[in-house]
């Protein structure tokens, strides 16, 4: 990893992350949790991923003007094959946010099981996204991650792109029991990492196995990766219980939010290799 770091070139800009960190200590005081959150760890590995977000995919973030000091329950859609998108989001809220904070990324079981990496996902905030979970981290002033396609999201074959898949309903029940908002993002760029993708669906099943993409590149390429956040969702006065039918009608408008990002932030998507001068200078801009 720490030859990646020098082919980069990127230097780790302590002072910055010194800031972040001592902020979110106020928020985590003891610098962990019961869901195996470290500080500590966390930084490191913040410190690793910083060269990817900023130079490989050369991040940018719209809309922060729409994230309060508040906890939310932060829906988006989901691409990339191996879901980089939530750490590429997850970055994106502890480092150009004020005041930052650690998203709880709600992950499926499958990868809270994985060596290494499960492990490494929990220090670093991530969470079995199982309903008592969210609630439990809801009720503490937490805010979440979910992606409501599930893995239909994120394993879609390449005609399938940007195609929103089928949310369920479990995510906004919960919101509605914690009356906690939903702040709705848009990833652009995330779906080009593997540009060449067919997913294997009949013989992922066969194997047990939630996805199986068949692709000539298994290393993600430097696509450029715009975060929109949008306009928080207000919960209405409806029961966590309400037919579903009722619940529906308010999964559809946040659906509908994401894809109109979705298309607009799909007509500034970046090309491949992106100059970095212009980028820069745009990042700077924004």
């Amino acid at each position: 990893m720490d030859n990646i770091l020098k082919a980069l070139k990127v230097d780790i800009p302590d002072e910055k992350f010194d800031k972040i960190f001592h902020d979110l200590k106020r928020r985590y005081p003891d610098g962990e949790d019961p869901w195996g959150l470290n500080l500590n760890k966390a930084r490191k590995t913040l410190e690793y991923i910083w060269p990817l977000y900023n130079s490989y995919f050369q991040v940018r973030v719209f809309g922060q003007e729409n994230v309060r000091d508040e906890p939310y329950m932060v829906v988006s859609n989901h691409s990339g094959q191996i879901a980089i998108d939530a750490t590429l989001i997850a970055t994106a809220f502890a480092t150009e946010i004020d005041p930052p904070r650690i998203l709880r990324s709600m992950v499926e079981r499958f990868f809270t099981a994985l060596p290494w990496v499960g492990t490494l996902a929990a220090e670093g905030g991530a969470v079995l996204g199982d309903r008592q979970n969210c609630l439990n981290l809801l009720s503490r002033g937490q805010s979440v991650l979910v992606f409501p396609e599930g893995v239909r999201g994120v394993a879609k074959s390449t005609f399938d792109f940007y195609k929103l898949q089928r949310f369920t309903r479990g995510f906004y029940r919960m919101a509605l029991t914690s009356q906690i908002k939903i702040l709705p993002i848009a990833v652009i760029g995330a779906e080009e990492i593997f540009p060449w993708v067919y997913q294997a669906k009949g013989v992922a099943r066969l194997l047990g196995l939630p996805a199986l993409p068949l692709s000539p590149l298994y290393l993600p390429l430097p696509s450029p990766v715009d975060i929109i956040i949008g306009e928080p969702y207000e919960m209405p006065d409806v029961s966590p219980e309400a037919p579903d039918k009722e619940i529906d009608i308010h999964i559809d408008k946040i659906r509908t939010q994401i894809r109109h990002m979705t298309n607009e932030g799909l007509k500034n998507r970046r090309p491949f290799f992106a100059n970095q001068n212009h980028y820069k200078s745009q990042k700077d801009k924004n």
